[in-house]
């Protein structure tokens, strides 16, 4: 009879366990968690609150179809944007930085976090969500994705969020396409940034954090509409939903996945 090497049995427990158990939880942080969560209070915070009324007072309006209306974008650049975007941004880089840890992927999820708290509250506010400020992120997210596999060779988280973003996107556009009114083209490009974000983390992220603004939207809207604030007629912006989904998928992603498989 022969017997495992202690070496071989380390990389195959390695091999078993992963890389993305590496994430912490609300029990448990992620390795350095405490630090991290403080980078990412301390860089998503004020980058936010500067970075979200300048976005406002300096992109372009879209371009409007006959009849249709929104609030400029410039209008809702004052104290209360920069109080809302920074204070959205710190809280979840703080919670990012504390399920994630140090982790090479980090810089691309506090890059989220600082454009989806604008996002969030230009969508909020105006019911767009301006594509000059979403392709530029793809970009950067991407490439943050990129250096973390280099940095990583994790090259199957790599590619498992380029088909997750891909996926994402064509759920949202045949979403557009049959119920343009519930859904703006502007999810359709939010869904796929957040798709490839949370891919690389892993499919129970994915799932949980992308269609989680379904539930979240849905609760919220049936409140509304019991509570008499709004009729069944008005549509609520999606994109809040979204972006909260997508921290929830983080956070929550991993252990669904677990009860889910049991």
């Amino acid at each position: 009879m022969t017997f495992p090497s202690h070496s071989h049995t380390l990389v195959h427990r390695a091999h078993e366990v992963g890389p993305r158990n590496r994430l912490g939880s609300w029990i448990v942080p992620a390795d350095n968690a405490v630090l991290a969560a403080g980078i990412g209070v301390i860089l998503c915070g004020p980058a936010a609150a500067v970075l979200g009324p300048w976005l406002m007072r300096n992109i372009p309006e879209p371009v409007l179809e006959e009849g249709e209306t929104k609030v400029p974008y410039a209008s809702v650049a004052g104290r209360r944007a920069a109080y809302w975007c920074g204070g959205l941004a710190a809280v979840a880089g703080g919670l990012l930085g504390w399920m994630l840890g140090l982790d090479a992927v980090l810089p691309a999820w506090l890059v989220l976090a600082v454009a989806g708290a604008v996002l969030g509250y230009i969508d909020a506010r105006t019911r767009f969500l301006p594509s000059v400020i979403i392709w530029p992120t793809y970009a950067v997210v991407a490439a943050g994705l990129l250096a973390a596999a280099v940095a990583t060779g994790e090259w199957g988280s790599l590619r498992r969020a380029v088909i997750a973003g891909a996926i994402g996107f064509a759920v949202f556009y045949v979403l557009w396409f049959a119920f343009p009114r519930g859904v703006g083209f502007g999810d359709v490009r939010l869904s796929g940034l957040l798709g490839l974000a949370l891919g690389w983390l892993g499919w129970g992220q994915f799932a949980s954090g992308l269609y989680g603004g379904f539930f979240l939207g849905a609760i919220v809207g049936i409140v509304l509409i019991a509570a008499r604030v709004m009729t069944r007629k008005q549509m609520v912006p999606f994109g809040p939903f979204m972006l909260v989904g997508a921290l929830a998928g983080v956070l929550l992603g991993a252990p669904l996945e677990r009860l889910y498989a049991g």
